[in-house]
């Protein structure tokens, strides 16, 4: 698979890098940015975080808003950073923000028109670490992390592949989406009206059924103004302390849901994702 370059700077030793490739699993060009460390070589493969954003996010807005690279130069860990859904002239797009091209909610749609082009669970599961791996210096070694939307979307593919992930964390998931209006929004136009085909897609849900546990982590402002109606912070802790999941689950006063808050708290998260890559 070809990939072509977009941009590449230098910072804190490593590079942040920007390809684009014609994504066969989507239908479409995509983007995605890479930050490899300094430590990363032909000869010395590094473990990789890979980086799930929110609603009307690219692959941008945590490269350059987050502040990760500082401590990822210092952990030796490549971070990965996708695009949040498919996008292009010919791919279905929705007036509203939070539906269509910025909103994929990393499912694979089965419904029309967005069948065609919408399948981000498999693009992150399948298609893009296969790309990575051949192409940079990265080692098999991944965990996923990601905010609101990419917080689902992170939290929902980890317990669904915990063998694929040494750790998943997340910054104010939407937690239970098949019970707030983003989730059934996004669920019933993607998925369809069977209500039973969105659980497979919902944190709350999936730690009910979860077999395997990975170390998870996630962090909530409680000053985020879509706390009480999209995020379902409350579902997540009483379902992960009723099922004993292994989540560590932190409230911080007065922060909200900008990326000042991931700004505030991705050195703990990669301090954290470092200790089970065995960096």
């Amino acid at each position: 698979m070809t990939l072509k370059d977009v941009s590449a700077n230098k910072i804190f030793g490593g590079w942040n890098i920007q390809k684009s490739h014609t994504s066969e699993v989507l239908g479409c060009d995509m983007r995605f940015a890479v930050y490899l460390p300094p430590q990363a070589s032909k000869d010395n493969k590094v473990p990789a975080l890979y980086w799930l954003s929110g609603l009307t996010c690219t692959d941008e807005n945590f490269m350059h808003k987050a502040g990760a690279q500082r401590m990822a130069a210092e952990l030796g860990i490549a971070i990965i950073a996708p695009d949040t859904s498919p996008r292009g002239d010919d791919v279905p797009n929705d007036e509203a923000y939070d539906l269509g091209q910025g909103a994929g909610f990393y499912v694979n749609a089965t419904q029309e028109p967005w069948n065609k082009h919408f399948h981000m669970y498999d693009y992150i599961t399948q298609e893009l670490p296969t790309l990575i791996e051949a192409n940079f210096p990265v080692s098999g070694l991944k965990s996923i992390s990601g905010h609101s939307m990419g917080g689902h979307g992170a939290l929902t593919i980890a317990l669904r592949n915990p063998d694929m992930f040494k750790s998943v964390s997340a910054f104010a998931p939407i937690s239970n989406p098949t019970n707030c209006p983003w989730g059934k929004k996004a669920f019933t136009a993607y998925l369809g009206d069977d209500q039973n085909t969105w659980a497979a897609h919902d944190t709350v849900e999936l730690i009910k059924k979860a077999e395997k546990h990975i170390p998870a982590k996630v962090d909530q402002g409680a000053a985020d103004n879509f706390l009480a109606a999209q995020l379902g912070i409350d579902a997540l802790i009483e379902t992960a302390k009723a099922c004993g999941y292994p989540m560590e689950i932190n409230i911080h006063e007065g922060y909200d849901h900008s990326y000042f808050f991931m700004a505030s708290f991705i050195e703990e998260h990669l301090k954290f994702h470092a200790k089970h890559l065995s960096v």
